[in-house]
């Protein structure tokens, strides 16, 4: 059984959430914000962070000449970005509270809401399961060439060799993203923050994106642009790359959802 949450009020009664229009610029001062955070807590951030660059030099090594894999794999840890976030979101809530952003009570906020985050693992989890078998089977069909290793694979990419593959996959992986992203946008802040119940929370993600399109459009490109640059250097900038996507979606979500009556 949920915990009311800290307004007093019962998770069973809280309001469907509000959702407000924002400036298409805001994404700038979510980002700006985001830096903020990191520099007013850099251990507990940058953790996360290697923690990111950690899991992306595994996917690579393991599968270094199975990049069919390691490309799906890397793909699908971007679907799962806004699940492995959650400790980012709770620096950043608790440095607004004025509390200490220690490491020790980020790891465990999962508990705040186990059910209704679990839901939510699931929905996401399965999602990243059909990506990964749609990723196996574009390769099967329209990767043309013979399969050379990880770098000449991605020298073909660059070259933009093997057009036909590029296209559909970017489409199919595009679908997969795009989904993700409606039902993400504040749906883990919500379900930490105010107890909110899974369906209701990614109910008002894809309400974010249908009534802020532009802003959520220029969003998602900065997130994607970060996590390139992240990975284009060997995973070395999604040390900070991800730490600072994730407390600014902790932002956006301030700005997306209107507070509670009387907060």
């Amino acid at each position: 059984m949920q915990e009311p949450t800290e307004s007093g009020t019962s998770p069973d009664t809280l309001p469907f959430p509000t959702i407000r229009d924002i400036k298409a610029t805001s994404p700038f001062r979510w980002l700006a914000r985001a830096w903020d955070d990191l520099r007013a807590c850099p251990v507990p951030s940058l953790f996360y962070g290697f923690c990111y660059a950690a899991m992306g030099l595994l996917i690579t090594f393991v599968f270094e000449h199975a990049y069919q894999y390691t490309a799906g794999l890397t793909s699908g840890f971007l679907l799962l970005g806004p699940l492995l976030a959650m400790g980012l979101y709770e620096i950043s809530r608790r440095r607004e509270l004025g509390e200490a952003c220690a490491l020790g009570p980020t790891l465990t906020v999962w508990r705040r809401n186990i059910s209704n985050l679990a839901i939510y693992t699931v929905v996401v989890g399965v999602i990243f399961l059909v990506w990964a078998r749609a990723s196996l089977v574009v390769f099967a069909l329209f990767y043309t060439n013979e399969l050379p290793n990880l770098s000449g694979f991605l020298e073909q990419i660059l070259a933009l060799e093997n057009l036909e593959f590029l296209m559909v996959y970017f489409c199919v992986g595009l679908l997969f993203a795009t989904i993700v992203f409606a039902v993400s946008v504040v749906a883990i802040p919500l379900m930490l923050d105010r107890n909110q119940d899974a369906i209701t929370a990614m109910l008002a993600s894809v309400g974010a994106l249908a009534k802020n399109p532009a802003t959520m459009m220029a969003w998602a490109f900065a997130i994607v642009g970060m996590s390139i640059l992240g990975f284009l250097t060997f995973h070395i900038g999604l040390v900070v790359a991800m730490p600072i996507i994730g407390h600014a979606s902790w932002h956006a979500y301030r700005d997306l959802v209107a507070p509670l009556p009387g907060k």
